[in-house]
């Protein structure tokens, strides 16, 4: 049972007949026993009166899976299994996160039938939703009070990474498309196979001159070469405690499967093989051996669920779980803090025993040091200080990366995914593949 504000208020109305007979001579406290009595009487009138919330039945209609940040649109059905008319204030029961409105759907359902009320959620974060019941309060004819009750209906919406770095697929696939066809490469590499002979022309390596070729046709000939494919490209991205601090408008780790998702998007195109590992001290999320239009959507429900965990990830582990997912060279792109000494110290010594039989690249989304700030006082001095002290240290990382084999890369977390992604289609460009 709840009363609402009209019960309140028509209480507060017995202050006109308490005045009005106690001038005639009536005893006040008579006036006021018999008036508030006549409220509760009137209120539980209507309790009676107001359908049965306990013999509903409640459902949602809503999509399983949705993108964070996106709008989704569903339907909660109400059956009314009763013999009154049931007019009804429904709130879901969502988490704040979900981003259910704030006011009460309305509901009017006749007896023994079913009716339904839009329902909207603006998802704001990544991973498992839930709503375990709906809260209904079922309104008597006069409104002054009615039943309520709590109705189990089970509801998950698993919500996905939004992978915005999408915008930037198209004109990476534009130059993936001419290092596959129309410009093919003139210069042989480890990952490179023959594609074509043509013509020589002034500028040509001559180093692909097929000499045979030459002799037959009578005019120097060259071998062009393309990209080759079936390559393996291995993702791996921690989450430990580095990957729970904030860069731009989320965390680290957000920027992470932003660059996984668009890199995984373009060697997909090119025929290649990805593998995702995402890894602390045990592995959160694992995707191998799926290939073409399934990967993107195995990748994105991977990763949903996966938070950042505030522990130091073991990298003798983590790099153990890489070398398992393939027996063939690859391209390792590791994506982590790389911009503290003392938090990139673990996977440092790691890294020599990786660049020995694969491709190493090493991506760290920041937020950068940004520009010294003017030196007018103690405090400005030490900020400056400060930001030339973070320069150094991602100067050190960067170096000990490279001495250890692999190559670095850092940017912010909008900059990062098309970074990573042009670097491996300057992998492809020089058959270093």
């Amino acid at each position: 049972m709840y009363v609402t504000g009209r019960l309140a208020l028509l209480v507060a109305l017995g202050v006109v007949p308490v005045i009005l007979l106690t001038t005639a001579g009536a005893s006040p406290w008579a006036v006021v026993g018999g008036w508030v009595l006549l409220c509760a009487g009137l209120a539980a009138a209507d309790v009676l009166l107001a359908a049965n919330a306990r013999t509903l039945e409640v459902s949602r209609v809503l999509p399983e899976r949705a993108l964070r940040d996106q709008p989704v649109t569903g339907e909660l059905r109400v059956r009314n299994g009763g013999r009154r008319m049931l007019r009804a204030r429904v709130r879901d029961a969502w988490q704040p996160t979900a981003g259910a409105p704030l006011e009460r759907l309305s509901l009017a359902v006749p007896p023994g039938e079913r009716r339904g009320a839009a329902l909207s959620l603006l998802p704001r974060r990544r991973g498992e939703l839930r709503s375990e019941f709906v809260v209904i309060r079922s309104e008597g004819p006069l409104r002054l009070a009615g039943r309520q009750a709590t109705i189990p209906a089970p509801a998950r919406l698993r919500v996905l990474p939004p992978f915005t770095s999408r915008r930037h697929l198209p004109s990476r696939l534009a130059r993936l498309r001419e290092l596959d066809g129309n410009t093919t490469l003139h210069v042989r590499g480890a990952g490179t196979e023959f594609d074509s002979l043509r013509e020589y022309v002034r500028g040509d390596d001559v180093r692909s001159i097929d000499w045979r070729a030459t002799a037959r046709a009578g005019t120097t000939m060259l071998r062009t070469w393309r990209p080759e494919r079936d390559r393996h490209v291995v993702i791996l991205i921690d989450t430990g405690r580095t990957a729970a601090a904030r860069v731009g408008d989320g965390a680290r780790l957000d920027a992470a499967m932003e660059a996984a998702l668009l890199l995984s998007a373009l060697a997909a195109r090119a025929g290649d093989h990805v593998h995702l590992l995402m890894f602390d001290r045990v592995t959160r999320a694992r995707v191998t051996r799926v290939d073409g239009a399934q990967l993107l959507p195995a990748l994105v429900d991977a990763m949903a669920p996966v938070e950042p965990q505030l522990i130091d990830t073991d990298w003798d582990a983590a790099f153990a779980q890489v070398r398992g997912l393939t027996q063939r060279p690859a391209l390792v792109v590791l994506l982590t803090a790389a911009d503290d000494p003392e938090a990139a110290r673990g996977f440092l010594a790691s890294l020599p025993a990786i660049a020995a039989r694969s491709r190493l690249l090493v991506a760290t989304a920041t937020d950068g040091p940004g520009e010294p700030p003017a030196r007018d006082d103690a405090a400005a001095v030490y900020a400056a200080a400060a930001v030339e002290r973070a320069r150094s240290d991602a100067e050190r990382v960067r170096s000990a990366v490279e001495r250890a084999g692999g190559d670095a890369v850092a940017a912010s977390a909008d900059d990062l995914p098309p970074l990573v992604a042009d670097r491996y289609l300057a992998l492809k460009a020089a058959g270093r593949l």
